[in-house]
């Protein structure tokens, strides 16, 4: 199913200097233009939620039907346990078989194989590249890794029914290879949360830069009739963030541009296993922003101090994280308040340690519901991401989003509105129009600026009526606070 009959005649196959195969455009691309759409040619629940998400439409739901046979599949009903039953027939009867659930690796790659074994190596005309074609970087492991790896492709022989059509173990390690470095995450409906991965062949062939003339989003379709006809499939969108001229490259951010350059770097070498040569990382583009000291007046602070700051810094957001796992959020916005008392007067706005502790507080605050201030933190963070992301970063739409609706709750409707128009602004691009993030977004926009409307004709009747509809329901957007990683930033699927 695919959106404005989009077909592979917008990109080209080509060789990127340095970089292997790539995708470049042969027609001109605007600011949101969906370049191409591509379903997933499988994609497994991670092994961790496999109770909480239906198998087939990825959703979070809270009352979950089980498959009679296998107890392992979970659906939201029926329509989706039939959508799905092509993908889970014979896992079902592999899992009854081998009497327990191998982890999410293995049973992604028993979903591809099947699927291959099926459909053929091609299984769209759509698809630009076989997965033999693809790069498995095995010869690149290290010793740890491929010792883990070696495990997977020995329980996957095990796994693997003696009924279904045998392969080579260089066949299997090839695609353990693959989906190990080209493994794409599949967020739930709303987009908040990782809950799964799976294979995109046609986003495989994206190259990496740190500062991409594109962005990549799931979009889950619809899949809520009751007519499995109508529905359309989980499929990501890789959409256009400026304008981009016939010819040129298609580039993707592999992971977030919030890190300097060296660690970009070290992560891009361990993880996908290239060395980064973008213009950002050779010339090491606002790594002096995000280690900068604070100024004011003409008054800066000295190199020793801005380190010393740095260092505590990085040591309390460890702090942090310990706190988060232990679910100690008093705890946790001790630590934040501490570390920002401290460092705030010496770390610039735009120091990306700082900016850390300013995203955990506002979260954790928000979570406790003491609004005022989540929402000063949140702007905070807010200005400081818009001083550093490309202004039409997804991570940065997620942020006003986030920063829009916490004003909102703490009462200060103006600078609400102001950050959910902007979040509306970037999610426009980012995600579409039928995003259900952007149709949130734009619920929320109505309803700020109706809100904001009645503040100017007269603040004491808003307030008023703002308090009792507070009484009555509480506005709730906001889940328990995740790790930092999470969320948006880590689209690209490693094994831990």
């Amino acid at each position: 199913f695919l959106v404005g009959g989009t077909s592979m005649e917008t990109v080209a196959i080509f060789d990127s200097p340095g970089k292997g195969r790539g995708l470049k455009a042969t027609k001109e691309f605007w600011a949101g233009d969906v370049i191409f759409s591509e379903p997933s040619l499988a994609a497994v629940v991670f092994d961790s939620l496999t109770e909480h998400i239906c198998h087939s439409c990825f959703r979070r739901q809270g009352k979950l039907q089980r498959c009679g046979q296998c107890k392992f599949a979970h659906y939201c009903d029926r329509t989706c346990q039939r959508a799905g039953w092509a993908e889970h027939k014979q896992e079902c009867s592999a899992i009854k078989a081998y009497g327990k659930v191998p982890n999410e690796n293995i049973r992604l790659v028993a979903r591809i194989m099947w699927r291959l074994d099926k459909e053929g190596s091609v299984v769209s005309d759509m698809q630009l590249t076989t997965l033999d074609e693809l790069e498995d970087h095995i010869a690149d492991m290290q010793e740890d890794e491929l010792k883990e790896f070696k495990v997977d492709i020995h329980n996957f022989l095990d796994y693997w029914p003696r009924n279904s059509k045998q392969h080579t173990v260089d066949v299997i390690s090839h695609i353990f290879g693959v989906i190990n470095c080209n493994g794409f995450t599949v967020s739930d409906q709303r987009g908040l949360q990782a809950v799964g991965v799976g294979l995109f062949p046609n986003l495989c062939l994206v190259n990496h830069d740190c500062w991409p003339n594109c962005t990549v989003i799931l979009n889950h379709g619809n899949q809520s009739d009751v007519n499995t006809m109508f529905h359309s499939q989980r499929r990501i969108e890789l959409r256009a963030l400026g304008k981009i001229t016939e010819g040129e490259e298609l580039t993707v951010a592999y992971v977030d541009y919030l890190n300097l350059s060296e660690e970009r770097r070290r992560l891009l070498k361990t993880q996908y296993y290239f060395d980064c040569t973008c213009e950002h990382c050779k010339n090491h583009i606002k790594d002096d922003l995000k280690m900068a000291g604070r100024e004011e007046d003409g008054v800066k602070p000295s190199e020793e101090q801005v380190k010393e700051a740095t260092d505590y810094c990085f040591e309390m957001l460890e702090k942090t994280e310990k706190a988060r796992l232990n679910g100690d959020y008093h705890e946790l916005v001790k630590i934040c308040r501490q570390c920002i008392e401290k460092t705030e007067p010496i770390l610039a706005d735009t120091h990306i340690y700082l900016l850390r502790m300013w995203s955990t507080l506002s979260e954790v605050q928000a979570y406790l519901q003491y609004f005022d201030d989540a929402a000063e933190y949140a702007r905070k963070m807010v200005e400081g991401y818009m001083k550093l992301y490309n202004p039409n970063n997804a991570a940065l739409g997620m942020a006003a989003m986030r920063a829009g609706v916490t004003h909102w709750q703490a009462g200060k409707i103006e600078v609400g509105h102001g950050m959910i128009c902007k979040a509306y602004a970037i999610l426009m691009v980012t995600h579409g129009p039928t995003h259900p993030i952007t149709k949130d977004l734009e619920a929320m926009r109505m309803q700020t600026e109706m809100e904001l409307r009645m503040f100017k004709q007269n603040e004491y009747v808003y307030h008023s009526m703002r308090e009792a509809a507070l009484k009555n329901k509480p506005m709730t957007m906001m889940h328990e606070p995740k790790s930092m990683e999470e969320g948006i930033k880590n689209l690209f699927h490693r094994r831990k």
